[in-house]
């Protein structure tokens, strides 16, 4: 375990930054500029794609997103307002997603490789799933579904893996019209629970096991919590479907529950070769729903639409990803997460592409391995999120160099990277060859808000670049005054306009769906004007003079310094400025004087060793980068981060830890035990009092997200 350091800094300066602004310091990025060659065979290259979707345009602009689909029956209304702000895309339509994610591309594309499934063992051969073959398989299993009487409107919960069984099921639920809820693999049985509870589901579909850093693990038992879960809040689960993850062998430990669960192969045996005719579903009906995955709070289930949400992703997996149908493209993120289902599911299949399906993780067996799979299947699309960058730069900053792949573009997703990150990335990862799309967007929105068109606009490292064409955004003050750009200060941006891609209301709650996300800028609530309707996204932004936009995080990640309010993420980002630094985490903690200080946790680059000089260094650049305000009160050097099985970092258990919290349950963590290790090396070996019910609702609050 790596030594621990601690210091105590006492902070007695402040620099002055606006009041009731989030300070902004960042200092600006030089530009990056797309290859040529880039450029010559890029989907979309003619900038005057900004004039044609202006708000001027607006909404009819967005039919060129219509026209990329195919429709049984043509739509007569574009975007229909007359309930806002549950906006309604392209009505009078139908549609069906499956159809335009498999069918339409078998004339053409039928012998094509729509997945390459890779397991995370190396030993393991690779699966290609042709257009063909994912054609018959999704017919099977919507005939499996149709026979189990499932139809349109009804509600199917899915806990399922990075497998291709999931997208399998995924697209045969949205052949019948059965709306889809996928539960991420890594979440606990009693999250999934709550989910089934909250959409209605009477159906889960689940595998026995799937692999997971190199261990064979038994997702089986999260089935049987899951069930258990949901009628302890009411609602009865009558079948749980059970995928196996080697056909014929039940791999997991935990049994089969008589009379309620199944293997989906032995049900499939009685549908081979069967066809089923896609529904003819109207445009605005429901595809799918994606629960938040926040940790305390009712889930908030975002329900998104077929036409409106296909068609963005289409639209923008075509323009800003940059897919045509010969390339190789790899998302690694997991389907379990909105990234998944747009951009590794319905919108590049519905570009006729090929994409990899990678069951494990990118560090297994080692920080290579990602580079050997790019190498091996040709991959020339990588798209992935800051913190797998950050993860892999820590573990093997060299890596890349071994390897002779070649990207043309790559994405980052998920949260904003840092200016260090994004060189690294572009320089070892993209070899200074790939375009690199920083992209800027959540759940609720669908796909892309906030990027550059790669063969349009030049790169700067932290900032997602402007708006993708049709969005609109505008930064507002606490008061709902404009923040301009370039005036360095940050507020809360907002959409101005809708876009097909956003979600059409929270499940079972349009109350708070109109709450949460217009209720601070809405400037009339009986208007059926989408103007009076700006998409509050709870991220903190600050424009450039250039137009490019920063994310400085969600809104609650702010710490309030004597009365400034420093967002974290900038404090992390100055915390990696120190080159021996690999990960940042800040959190706030109470100040009887200050009201809050920040706290940082840093990891080192393997081979570092920790030391007080390390610790100066991050203290330095706190106060040169951002002022004196952002010096932290201590620095603690932390073997590794609390992760979930996702990667991200666990702030919130830091927060507890740092401010003498029960961390609750970290059971579903994917390194449970570093959390002792960082507790003993704050507070010492005794249990501390817990100050749980007495802390102030922000800091009680830290790092979740409703």
């Amino acid at each position: 375990m790596a030594k621990t350091v601690k210091k105590t800094v006492e902070t007695s300066e402040f620099t002055e930054v606006s009041e009731a602004q989030i300070a902004v310091h960042w200092k600006e990025e030089e530009y990056y500029q797309p290859s040529e060659a880039f450029k010559a065979q890029a989907n979309l290259r003619d900038p005057r794609i900004f004039e044609k979707f202006g708000l001027d345009k607006f909404p009819d602009c967005f039919k060129t997103y219509a026209d990329m689909l195919t429709w049984f029956e043509p739509y007569h209304t574009v975007l229909d307002t007359s309930n806002a702000p549950f906006w309604k895309w392209f009505v009078g339509g139908k549609i069906n997603a499956s159809y335009n994610c498999v069918d339409r591309n078998l004339a053409k594309y039928a012998s094509k490789a729509a997945f390459i499934f890779v397991p995370e063992a190396e030993g393991e051969r690779d699966v290609v799933i042709t257009y063909q073959e994912l054609h018959t398989r999704v017919n099977e299993m919507a005939a499996l579904l149709r026979g189990l009487g499932l139809k349109a409107g009804d509600r199917v919960t899915l806990h399922m893996p990075m497998v291709p069984e999931l997208p399998v099921t995924m697209l045969a639920c949205a052949r019948l019209g059965v709306i889809h809820s996928q539960v991420f693999g890594g979440f606990s049985g009693q999250a999934c629970g709550s989910r089934i509870q909250d959409s209605g589901s009477r159906l889960l579909i689940t595998m026995d096991s799937y692999w997971r850093n190199g261990t064979l693990s038994d997702h089986k038992a999260n089935a049987d919590i899951a069930v258990r879960t949901a009628k302890e809040l009411g609602q009865d689960v009558d079948k749980v479907l059970v995928w196996q993850r080697y056909p014929g062998t039940y791999s997991a430990k935990t049994p089969m529950v008589a009379g309620r669960d199944v293997f989906v192969n032995d049900l499939l045996e009685e549908h081979r070769g069967k066809k089923v005719d896609p529904v003819l579903l109207p445009g605005e009906a429901p595809l799918f729903l994606m629960y938040s995955s926040g940790t305390t709070g009712k889930p908030k289930g975002a329900q998104h639409g077929i036409a409106g949400y296909l068609s963005y992703v289409t639209a923008t997996s075509k323009w800003i990803l940059d897919i045509h149908p010969e390339d190789i493209y790899w998302c690694m993120a997991d389907i379990g997460w909105i990234t998944g289902h747009s951009y590794i599911v319905y919108g590049p299949l519905a570009n006729a592409a090929t994409s990899v399906l990678y069951e494990g993780v990118p560090t297994f067996p080692d920080s290579g391995r990602p580079w050997r799979i790019a190498e091996r299947l040709g991959v020339n699309i990588f798209h992935t999120a800051p913190t797998a960058i950050r993860m892999l730069r820590k573990l093997g900053p060299q890596e890349p160099r071994k390897y002779k792949y070649h990207f043309k573009s790559m994405t980052t997703v998920g949260e904003p990277i840092e200016p260090e990150a994004w060189r690294w990335y572009y320089d070892e990862v993209g070899k200074r060859e790939a375009v690199i799309t920083d992209t800027w967007w959540m759940t609720e929105t669908g796909g892309f808000l906030g990027t550059t068109v790669p063969a349009i606009h030049a790169m700067k490292p932290g900032s997602c670049g402007p708006a993708a064409p049709g969005i609109h955004p505008i930064i507002y003050d606490e008061t709902g005054v404009e923040v301009p750009k370039g005036s360095g200060r940050a507020g809360n941006i907002c959409i101005r306009n809708p876009w097909p891609g956003i979600m059409q209301t929270i499940w079972g709650d349009p109350d708070r769906y109109v709450k949460t996300y217009f209720g601070k800028y809405n400037r009339n609530p009986r208007s059926k004007d989408w103007r009076d309707w700006p998409f509050m996204c709870g991220d903190g932004a600050v424009q450039a003079a250039d137009g490019y936009y920063r994310i400085l995080g969600r809104i609650d990640d702010v710490i309030n310094v004597a009365g400034h309010r420093l967002g974290t993420k900038e404090i992390e980002s100055a915390c990696l400025t120190v080159p021996e630094v690999a990960e940042a985490a800040v959190v706030p903690v109470q100040d009887e004087v200050k009201g809050r200080v920040p706290e940082v946790y840093i990891a080192v680059k393997p081979g570092v060793q920790p030391s007080q000089d390390v610790i100066d260094r991050v203290i330095k650049a706190n106060e040169e980068v951002i002022g004196k305000i952002a010096r932290p009160k201590h620095v603690y050097i932390v073997p590794d981060m609390p992760k979930t099985r996702s990667g991200k970092i666990m702030r919130r258990v830091l927060a507890a830890i740092s401010n003498r919290r029960d961390v609750g349950d970290v059971t579903t963590l994917a390194n449970p035990d570093v959390v002792e290790q960082i507790r003993v090396m704050v507070q010492g070996k005794d249990k501390v009092p817990t100050t749980q019910g007495q802390l102030p609702e922000d800091i009680a609050k830290y790092g979740e997200v409703e």
